[in-house]
């Protein structure tokens, strides 16, 4: 068993809690979790995988309570899940290496966060920041909390060989508002605290693209944007892709076009290449789209699944369609393999 500490925070979350328990169980790690007040069945069910079990009055502040949760723990390697997380993997020897050459650094976990699409699930891939050695690192911020050096030392990063599928968007219409407007509410309070802060103003913008106000989420955007940012960092990259989505749905669609200017920069990605594909097509470039989605669709990695693949072969297939190249377009189809709506087109073209 690993020398790890794995610390939770929970609020009415019976929905989520067990099936995350469940599949730490397997590890023997301890589990020190903190509740904020929750009135479900939430606190019974924990008890029934660790007696580590803490209360915090909630201060409207994540850190505060993530920072507490850590003082509670035994071990000072400490992961961070949520009870939305259900890991998947954790290779543990790989895992205790990387501990010995990265006792400085923040690990961060490979999140798959599953949502629907085009009526079927779909994923997106992200790498989150979630284990460290609490001698070395706390949260600092309101919301979407961020590891900071308690010393003075460079903030560097390694990742893990830590999986784990995060079910969070899985709730209903109004319980995802709720949960986006209170994220704004916190956000805003932090800025005014902060001051102009790109990754807030980030945060901002994802928060209403949640609740398709995409004039706010707009805003937001730009002045993160404007800020002197470093296109490096992985919420840079998003920004700029959620910027391009941002235009498209309110149709600024010429605007979107500027992002050729910077298409060197960004286009290390499949998903900013497939958005340039959107952008084109919205645009009426086919050529010039065609092009980007079958660019897409042989780079190795996306955040969105199936933007390197069938959702980039899809789209080929939609403008061979629509411009009378039928039989390209059921080729492109076909390569989509189960994808809905690819299926639904293919029963389409063969009546």
């Amino acid at each position: 068993m690993l020398p790890i500490s794995v610390c939770m925070i929970a609020k009415n979350e019976e929905k989520h809690i067990e099936e995350s328990l469940r599949r730490l169980k397997p590890y023997h790690y301890e589990i020190v979790l903190v509740d904020t007040g929750s009135t479900d069945r939430t606190l019974e069910i924990a008890a029934k995988y660790t007696d580590k079990i803490y209360h915090f009055d909630w201060i409207n502040d994540f850190s505060a309570v993530r920072n507490f949760s850590f003082a509670q723990a035994s071990n000072d390697w400490v992961l961070v899940i949520d009870c939305d997380d259900y890991v998947e993997s954790i290779d543990e020897k790989e895992l205790l290496a990387l501990m010995k050459k990265h006792p400085h650094s923040i690990g961060q976990i490979l999140t798959r966060n599953r949502f629907t699409q085009d009526g079927q699930t779909s994923y997106e891939n992200v790498y989150v920041s979630r284990f460290i050695d609490r001698r070395y690192y706390h949260f600092e911020g309101k919301i979407h909390e961020q590891f900071e050096p308690l010393t003075d030392i460079p903030k560097t990063y390694f990742r893990t060989p830590v999986k784990a599928v995060h079910v969070g968007y899985d709730g209903t219409e109004e319980e995802m508002r709720a949960k986006s407007l209170r994220n704004i509410r916190l956000l805003e309070e932090e800025l005014t605290t902060a001051g102009p802060d790109a990754y807030l103003y980030y945060q901002l913008g994802q928060s209403c693209m949640k609740l398709k106000d995409y004039e706010k989420a707009y805003e937001w955007y730009n002045l993160g944007l404007s800020m002197d940012i470093d296109p490096s960092l992985d919420y840079i990259q998003t920004m700029v892709e959620s910027y391009g989505y941002c235009l498209l749905n309110l149709k600024r669609y010429k605007e979107a076009l500027g992002l050729e200017g910077i298409y060197d920069v960004f286009s290390v990605r499949a998903d900013f290449v497939f958005l340039m594909g959107l952008i084109y097509m919205n645009n009426g470039l086919l050529d010039e789209a065609v092009g980007q989605f079958k660019k897409a669709a042989t780079m190795r990695e996306s955040v969105v699944d199936g933007i390197n693949s069938y959702r980039a072969y899809y789209n080929i297939g939609v403008i061979y369609e629509c411009s009378g190249h039928l039989s390209e377009a059921r080729k492109y189809y076909k390569k989509c393999g189960e994808y809905v709506p690819a299926l639904g087109r293919l029963r389409e073209l063969t009546h």
